[in-house]
């Protein structure tokens, strides 16, 4: 019987530590800070060739310490031109690969001796948080949760307006565009993180994750990605139910205006330099080939649901009009510094594979326009 109440005690022991142990780990994990990705992701993409035949075969995603796709920055500040660009999934490049991704290939510009001695600096960082799916509203949340934590920076860039298109048709288009943000949506690893009692969702095993992304650095692979955009053209082309026409766009464009100006006003409160990178897209007339290429404007959710109705490529382009004239009132209104990306990216198959997203073609295109709005 004493054998036995000692086996009790010990098991109730190691019961206790382990509760003890996850109760400290939910505590230090609800200290953590907010990054739209995790620290460590490293990720190896082979994006699909039958659908992506102008993107490279093998992509390269790798996130650093401050949650951003790039290089890890400089430990040492001074002399240190720090840039953080931020949007949705034109920034993201997530079919792009490192190296090829526009934030990137501005970086390495910047990096040349003819653009540091006008930046009087030693060395330019280009942190790079966009992120899929992210429209103004979300990014407002972005800079709120994680600016204060980078201090000051040298330039902030911001591309930003399909997004917010593309919500608003997806639902219908409707006339209202309030909604409420999941946190899980926007940031990969942040302190709001709901735990439970079951192994995986225990926080001593996402502690757990967490260290082996950061010290081992283990590489996830994705065989043939983004295949689901082949589907979505194939809908938007055999959709029964086109529309060619669209209602007021006044709740879309206040609501882009309002967020927008929230983002930029934080973002000024914690950069010497804002520039507003004009978003570019693909503008008609389109040819039967360029059509094919398109799949934007879903009443719907293309990447998880079948999908019948589709406003046409002609509208989604003139709301994009309608959403740019916007974004350069509001950069004028809040006196930041803006880039008009539409003369300068040619609408053409070579630089762009869908509606907004750019080939290597296309992001070496943004990359030296916005390399030399940094440099002046």
């Amino acid at each position: 019987m004493g054998a036995f109440t000692s086996y009790l005690t010990i098991a109730a022991a190691s019961v206790g530590l382990v509760v003890l142990a996850e109760l400290v780990a939910r505590w230090v994990l609800g200290q953590r800070a907010y990054y739209v990705w995790s620290p460590g992701v490293r990720l190896r993409l082979h994006p699909d060739p039958e659908i992506f035949p102008e993107l490279e075969r093998v992509v390269r995603f790798e996130v650093n310490s401050d949650g951003e796709r790039g290089d890890q920055a400089p430990r040492r500040k001074p002399g240190v031109y720090r840039i953080l660009v931020a949007g949705g999934s034109a920034v993201e490049g997530y079919l792009l690969d490192q190296p090829t991704n526009w934030p990137t290939v501005a970086q390495r510009l910047l990096n040349r001796p003819d653009a540091l001695r006008p930046l009087k600096a030693r060395r330019v960082h280009v942190g790079n948080i966009g992120k899929s799916g992210v429209g103004t509203a979300e990014l407002a949340l972005i800079f709120r949760r994680i600016l204060p934590r980078y201090g000051r920076l040298d330039a902030i860039v911001v591309l930003t307006g399909v997004a917010d298109v593309v919500q608003w048709l997806e639902t219908g288009a409707p006339p209202t565009m309030e909604r409420a943000i999941r946190t899980s949506d926007v940031f990969g690893c942040h302190p709001e993180k709901v735990f439970g009692w079951r192994l995986r969702t225990l926080a001593l095993v996402e502690l757990l994750r967490a260290a082996r992304r950061r010290v081992l650095r283990r590489v996830r692979v994705e065989a043939r990605s983004a295949r689901w955009i082949g589907r979505a053209r194939t809908m938007r082309a055999t959709a029964p139910d086109v529309r060619t026409s669209v209602p007021d766009p006044s709740t879309l464009l206040d609501h882009f205006e309002r967020n927008l100006r929230q983002t930029l006003e934080h973002a000024r409160a914690h950069a010497d330099r804002v520039l507003v990178a004009r978003q570019p897209w693909f503008n008609g007339p389109y040819t039967e080939e360029q059509l094919r290429h398109l799949w934007h404007g879903a009443v719907g959710k293309p990447h998880k649901e079948q999908v019948k109705t589709y406003y046409a490529p002609e509208i989604v382009a003139g709301l994009m009009a309608l959403v740019d004239k916007r974004a350069a009132r509001v950069a004028e209104a809040v006196g930041v510094e803006q880039l008009d990306l539409m003369p300068l990216v040619e609408c053409t198959l070579k630089n762009y594979y869908d509606f907004c997203h750019f080939t290597p073609a296309g992001a070496m295109a943004v990359a030296q326009a916005v390399a030399a709005a940094i440099i002046g």
